[in-house]
């Protein structure tokens, strides 16, 4: 993050989409930042969440007047700025009330407050395109926090790296099969990962260890949560659940293609994948999904030219990395078999009139039955 900052100020940023986090890191950085011999005078807290643009201008205004009084006791304190919710784009942001305000501001950031006197601002939907924000970048210590898109190949991989942080701030020790239930459940919605790992902290109480039995207990299961558990089913090659899952879905609601094409297809793809990988290039089955990534990493641009791949180019290595793990389960003629036997339920799916579940199960017997010997 930039850091530029004159060396008579002090600010700090904390910005983004990700409302929950934003407000849980600025809570923390205000309260550290306050001596703790200054107690409730060391802090003083202006509230950003403005109705217009004249109310924004004037909470900026006293942010200002807040900057340029020196602490009452002792020889620092903090003013936060919280919550500002006139740095986006819109109608009151783009308001000349608050631009002129903004701009003073700003002046004041650039120019330096008084000895002992730090900035914080949190702040969502900041517009970057503003010279205030350029400001901040300048001159700020700047953190931002944007709301993960779990519609984007490829959030598994950073969903998983949140949730590993916020569990290490509660000492909670996730399984493998757990931590990945658990991140596909909450889809790296950071407010409904603090509010779930709330309910297993205060379950677990001594114990630390998060096993996937209690994942499923307590975390409410969504339509991604039981595609997630059938695709864990047939890379399992467990026959009773994987049906079970398929008949809950179209329970549920879900269409039979949706299911073929969104929860199957995918999962046998991933595993032939993987599974052509780890044979035509001596990758041994990896203790973790982060192994299996690496050593595909470390593989020639020519092996790997026919993955696929995320929006930004990148391939999409956590999918595979995860079916790596299944993989040994099953022969390539199988997932090839397989992929055959997909391509002829599509097809009876939309042209002809038979039991759709029937179809499906026809898939996952397929599948996931035992050779015989």
């Amino acid at each position: 993050m930039p850091k530029a900052k004159t060396a008579s100020t002090e600010t700090y940023a904390v910005v983004g989409s990700d409302e929950a986090e934003i407000k849980r890191v600025a809570a923390e950085l205000a309260q550290k930042l306050v001596p703790q011999d200054a107690g409730d005078f060391g802090l003083e807290v202006i509230d950003g969440v403005a109705d217009d643009a004249d109310q924004g201008a004037a909470q900026i205004r006293s942010t200002v007047e807040a900057l340029q009084t020196l602490p009452f006791f002792g020889s620092t304190k903090v003013v936060w700025l919280k919550n500002a919710n006139f740095l986006g784009d819109d109608p009151k942001a783009r308001s000349t009330a608050v631009q002129s305000a903004l701009e003073e501001l700003a002046t004041l950031i650039d120019s330096g407050f008084g000895p002992g006197v730090t900035l914080v601002i949190s702040a969502t939907e900041v517009d970057k395109r503003r010279s205030f924000y350029k400001t901040l970048v300048k001159r700020a210590e700047l953190q931002v926090f944007d709301r993960l898109d779990s519609t984007r190949a490829g959030w598994e991989e950073e969903a998983n790296e949140i949730v590993r942080q916020h569990a290490k701030r509660r000492k909670l020790q996730f399984d493998d099969d757990a931590l990945d239930l658990f991140v596909l459940l909450t889809g790296g919605d950071t407010r409904q990962i603090e509010n779930e790992l709330e309910k297993i902290d205060t379950f677990l109480g001594k114990d630390r260890s998060v096993r996937v039995e209690l994942v499923r207990e307590l975390v409410p299961v969504s339509r991604a949560g039981v595609i997630f558990e059938l695709s864990n089913a047939l890379s399992a090659r467990d026959l009773a659940l994987g049906l079970m899952l398929v008949r809950r879905l179209l329970e549920q609601g879900e269409s039979a293609v949706g299911i073929l094409l969104v929860a199957i297809v995918p999962t046998i793809r991933n595993l032939l994948l993987a599974k052509d990988l780890m044979e035509q290039h001596g990758i041994h089955l990896p203790h973790s999904p982060f192994q299996f990534i690496a050593a595909m990493n470390r593989l020639p641009g020519k092996a790997t030219e026919h993955l696929p791949r995320k929006r930004d180019g990148s391939i999409n290595a956590y999918s595979l990395a995860v079916a790596s793990q299944h993989a040994h389960r099953f022969a390539a003629s199988e997932l090839i078999e397989a992929m055959r036997v997909c391509l002829d339920a599509n097809v009876k799916l939309v042209t002809t009139q038979l039991d759709h579940e029937l179809i499906l199960t026809e898939v996952v017997v397929r599948l996931l039955q035992e050779p015989s010997s």
